[in-house]
């Protein structure tokens, strides 16, 4: 038996918040009995049916891609754009952990388990964020790891960061950085570069809660073990 809110949560319905509203609400049955309380509980074999509509219980299903650039960080796209959830195989309702930009490449994660999702998206538990940013020109190496001491975007000051210069090029007037953050701002990464003076050119998320790209080209996806769950629940609760 689990509370109700993190059945339908862990559903892929909603976030858990989102399903106490609900259930607040006087919107959710229990084969067949409206539940308002928000201690109750429920197995994964009751019919629960929110808005009129039974809930499906998919499998968990865990699943990390190597994101190409120009695909959109969604479920669906009004524009009618490829979307993450196109280039992976599956029956359930996935939905991707977080978003990268749409010319952005890199690891992200998708999954129907809405409890993992709220855990690693929530700004309170720091899940480390590690990108690799090219800028079109030579930079200032005291000017870059500036960074790390957090800078102000949208009128808000950036949390702790690490900054490493992998690589300067001054005949190519080029500069590879990388970045770890753990926060989850819009467009984070390149509006931080702009804060110092310099415009990110190509942007790639090498790692995500410890997940990497080994053994993936760009557009290619695996499935986590067991294992690799756990440690990303570990994670996102330490």
């Amino acid at each position: 038996m689990e509370r109700l809110q993190k059945i339908i949560a862990n559903s892929g319905y909603c976030s858990r918040r989102k399903a106490e509203e609900l259930i607040n609400a006087g919107k959710v049955k229990v084969n067949g009995e409206i539940v308002t309380s928000l201690g109750s509980k429920a197995s994964y074999s009751d019919t629960i049916i929110i808005n009129g509509v039974t809930l499906k219980l998919e499998p968990k299903e865990y699943v990390l891609l190597y994101k190409p650039r120009g695909v959109v960080s969604s479920a669906h796209d009004d524009k009618g754009r490829k979307t993450v959830v196109d280039i992976i195989d599956s029956e359930n309702r996935l939905y991707p952990v977080g978003r990268l930009d749409y010319d952005t490449s890199g690891v992200i994660l998708l999954t129907n388990d809405g409890e993992l999702t709220n855990l690693l998206i929530h700004p309170s538990h720091e899940v480390e964020k590690v990108y690799v940013a090219k800028i079109d020109a030579v930079v200032d190496p005291n000017l870059v790891k500036s960074l790390s001491n957090g800078v102000i975007i949208d009128g808000k000051k950036t949390g702790r960061a690490k900054v490493k210069i992998k690589k300067i090029d001054k005949k190519k007037k080029s500069s590879l950085i990388e970045l770890t953050i753990y926060e989850g701002r819009n467009h984070q990464v390149k509006k931080m570069f702009e804060a110092i003076g310099y415009k990110v050119s190509k942007l790639k998320r090498e790692k995500f809660a410890g997940l990497t790209l080994a053994g993936l080209t760009s557009g290619e996806y695996r499935h986590l073990n067991i294992k690799e769950v756990k440690t990303l629940y570990a994670v996102a609760k330490k």
